[in-house]
């Protein structure tokens, strides 16, 4: 291989991997550098120039002439006989500049440049792929299937860049087949040695985000803004929507008409059940949209320890709760705060002791509130022995008692 050869074959190579000219010329410097260096023992000594543009590729090998008797170092040295080889008139202290062809670096030293030039052109274009999805996180890309195993399938751009969508970032419905195409969100690009690893996502709460924006103008536009996405892949969602523009309903429009527009991103997701919720700042009222399709009667907020009481009528329990605590789940998700969920039962009024004193001796009344029974409710959820024991009353007095304020509720 001559140097003409070597330059002409590279700018094939680095047309093919769309590298620009300085980045060229820097690659193939480096490389043949590394090749003088095995060679010579250091490369301070050599020129190399090298003109892609023309095809043109130099080196020169420069050295001081000396003594015959002096020669010490070769590659910084060249004796006076070898010189005046090269032209008759040189004399001890000038510099010889000699041309390097490739061919003459010899069989292993042109393979070393080879193997170098194809290392540092990947590792070029490693990192330009790395440089330009780390950019794309966070959005959407398509690819198509290229191969599928056990834990991951693999998925190739228009680029013929390969990316992975591992099972764990797959709904747990999807099921695809060689040549579909698949579309997904770059979750996140690593580097797994110089090689950049690009991660792809279809349950990621942005997945979801991106396809609002895709498929609806006015989340594209900004003029309806996703405040917030939970979900259970495949299975519920729930996504907080805001919009500053009054004349705007923002579920409205992100819903539908007959929900034309939320059906294609629910089938993109495989059948995900979507709840889209008007976003609003008030916590009690956001808690009640959040608890949605149930109809919450009362709320009791814990804001010290992050826990919501949510209480709602028998009949609403297990919308509240959702298949698999699904709803409950992704409502405590979106607001922040932990969500228990409990049975708004009709509470029967208390009666105090004292409205008895028709019924009970003044003293028998005495003796329950000196153990802290002061109503009717009260004196019921004890055990007969307990107050027996405690308000120093005969079984029977408490017994009785008992009926008498049991009667009281049946009535």
């Amino acid at each position: 291989m001559d140097n003409q050869a070597l330059i002409e074959s590279f700018i094939e190579f680095k047309d093919e991997k769309n590298i620009d000219r300085i980045t060229l010329m820097a690659i193939l410097e480096d490389s043949l550098k590394l090749v003088l260096r095995k060679k010579y023992g250091s490369d301070e000594n050599f020129d190399i120039i090298v003109n892609p543009d023309k095809g043109d590729l130099e080196i020169w090998h420069n050295r001081v002439v000396v003594e015959d008797d002096e020669l010490e170092d070769e590659s910084a040295e060249i004796s006076l006989t070898d010189a005046r080889k090269i032209e008759e008139d040189f004399e001890v202290g000038e510099e010889v500049s000699e041309p390097v062809l490739i061919k003459d670096l010899g069989r292993r030293a042109i393979l070393t440049l080879s193997q170098n030039l194809k290392m540092k052109t990947l590792e070029h274009d490693y990192a330009n792929i790395y440089e330009k999805f780390k950019e794309l996180e966070g959005e959407i890309v398509s690819g198509e299937v290229h191969y599928i195993q056990r834990n991951h399938v693999i998925i190739v751009d228009d680029e013929q860049n390969e990316m992975i969508l591992p099972k764990q970032q797959q709904i747990p419905s999807d099921f695809f087949k060689k040549g579909e195409t698949v579309r997904a969100v770059i979750h996140e690009v690593v580097l797994k040695g110089n090689k950049p690893q690009i991660v792809l996502s279809r349950t990621s709460p942005v997945f979801m985000e991106r396809l609002f924006e895709q498929e609806i103008p006015e989340v594209y536009d900004g003029l309806i803004t996703i405040k917030k996405v939970v979900r259970m892949p495949g299975e519920k969602a729930k996504v907080a929507v805001e919009s500053y523009d009054d004349r705007i309903d923002p579920v409205g429009a992100c819903v539908g008409m007959r929900g034309s527009r939320i059906h294609t991103i629910v089938r993109e997701l495989r059948n995900e059940n979507i709840d889209v919720i008007n976003f609003t700042n008030n916590e009690e009222l956001m808690i009640q949209r959040a608890m949605s399709p149930a109809q919450v009667s009362r709320i009791e907020i814990d804001e010290e320890n992050k826990q919501v009481k949510v209480y709602v009528k028998p009949d609403q329990v297990s919308k509240a709760i959702g298949a698999k605590g699904s709803n409950v789940r992704l409502a405590s998700q979106l607001i922040g705060k932990e969500i228990d969920v409990f049975r708004d039962e009709p509470q029967e009024e208390d009666v105090e002791l004292i409205e008895f004193s028709e019924e009970f001796d003044d003293w028998v009344i005495e003796s329950l509130h000196k153990i802290g029974l002061d109503t009717a409710k009260s004196v019921l959820a004890q055990d007969v022995d307990y107050i027996v024991e405690k308000a120093d009353l005969e079984v029977e007095t408490v017994e009785a008692i008992m009926t008498i304020l049991a009667r009281e509720f049946e009535e």
